[in-house]
């Protein structure tokens, strides 16, 4: 079998809705994937901060890592991209006049209100996220730090198409039931895929992803063989050359079998 380039998403792929584990049937698959030659990639909205702890669970050959704005190759950066300075001043203002909340995400962490946030579900991700880093990073009003993509939430109070159509030229925007992830125009999980084929000269052919929810939708809509999980957005479905089980049901072993990977 020629070797192949496997992408996997993290949560509801990888890790479990109930208990945010991975199953060691997943670890197992992975490994011996490896043990076969073919590569393993973990590809994510994350930024590569939060995706350090799954990397010490499972065997990889790399990270893709925040949309495609970072990629790890063996625990090093080939690639990244970073927001420009001058934007992400511009993009503190917009926050600001258009009363949306944001979190900026980086590879060496992620940056949050120094103030308590309006929207409770974005103080739960500040505590959610402090704790998985183990304390509180720089706040996003600080200038001092480099950033590569960012989330917002908005409710009642928030001009949220006036502050789409202030970032519109620069990013790309996914709607996560209300919850948005902003992108630099130019990447997302596809272009990241493309770039590990063309670094390892792996055809189209032999790329397979392994995702759940719309985030996927552009690695989905790229590759030729696409694996959904049982539990999964309905968007997906037109994409799918596979459905799986869901991660509790052991999905990502029993997928990884019947299409003869391991």
């Amino acid at each position: 079998m020629s070797r192949k380039a496997l992408f996997f998403d993290i949560d509801g792929t990888l890790l479990g809705e109930f208990d945010g584990r991975i199953p060691e049937s997943a670890k197992e698959a992975l490994k011996e994937a490896r043990r076969q030659g073919h590569l393993v990639f973990i590809n994510s909205g994350r930024g590569y901060i939060l995706v350090k702890p799954v990397l010490e669970q499972v065997e990889t050959d790399g990270a893709l890592c925040g949309c495609g704005t970072c990629i790890m190759i063996d625990g090093k950066a080939a690639y990244s991209y970073h927001v420009p300075y001058e934007t992400g001043i511009k993009l503190r203002q917009a926050i600001k006049d258009y009363k949306v909340e944001a979190v900026f995400e980086g590879v060496e962490g992620c940056y949050f209100n120094q103030e308590p946030y309006r929207i409770p579900e974005m103080e739960e991700l500040r505590d959610s996220v402090n704790r998985q880093m183990g304390g509180a990073s720089l706040p996003l009003e600080e200038t001092s730090y480099e950033f590569d993509k960012f989330c917002i939430s908005a409710d009642h109070m928030s001009d949220t198409k006036g502050f789409f159509q202030s970032i519109e030229t620069d990013f790309t925007i996914i709607d996560r039931d209300g919850f948005y992830e902003c992108v630099p125009k130019g990447h997302s999980k596809a272009t990241a895929i493309q770039w590990v084929l063309d670094y390892y000269q792996i055809p189209l052919k032999d790329a397979y992803v392994f995702g759940d929810s719309m985030n996927d939708l552009p690695m989905f809509e790229f590759a030729e063989n696409t694996v959904l999980m049982g539990k999964h957005d309905k968007g997906l479905e037109p994409y799918a050359t596979f459905v799986t089980k869901t991660v509790e049901e052991d999905g990502i072993a029993w997928a990884m079998k019947e299409l003869g990977i391991i």
